[in-house]
């Protein structure tokens, strides 16, 4: 059983990996701009993978736009998928948003603005 999540995982990780150059080098529509693959995760029979991503720089309704235009263009990734890896049968892209980079820059926002007010009230003393 330990084998068969190694494969899942070693699968997943190499979706990962071609899918950052193929959204990258491949898609031309506009409302895909630069995207981070975050999470793969491939089933046990290897039928379908859900693709976690990002859009850098933008807000949470302009990446639900870009899973959008991504699942649209999920045809044509999982044949260019196919040509690339030596799998029998290549996964079922479905691509979802992530909201850990944006939850992250969000906490990242309110740790400073705490260290700011916690200097502000120390020199003010």
């Amino acid at each position: 059983m330990p084998r068969d999540f190694s494969r899942t995982r070693r699968v997943a990780d190499q979706i990962q990996r071609e899918l950052a150059g193929l959204i990258r080098d491949e898609i031309r529509d506009p409302r895909v701009g630069s995207v981070t693959v975050s999470e793969v995760r491939v089933t046990r029979d290897l039928g379908h993978a859900e693709i976690y991503v990002t859009g850098l720089g933008m807000d949470e309704a302009t990446s639900r736009q870009m899973v959008d235009a991504l699942n649209g263009a999920a045809g044509f990734l999982r044949r260019q998928l196919a040509s690339r890896m030596r799998l029998r049968t290549v996964p079922a892209p479905r691509f979802h948003y992530d909201p850990v980079f944006d939850q992250g820059a969000r906490l990242t926002r309110l740790i400073d603005d705490a260290v700011g007010d916690d200097n502000d009230q120390s020199t003010g003393d």
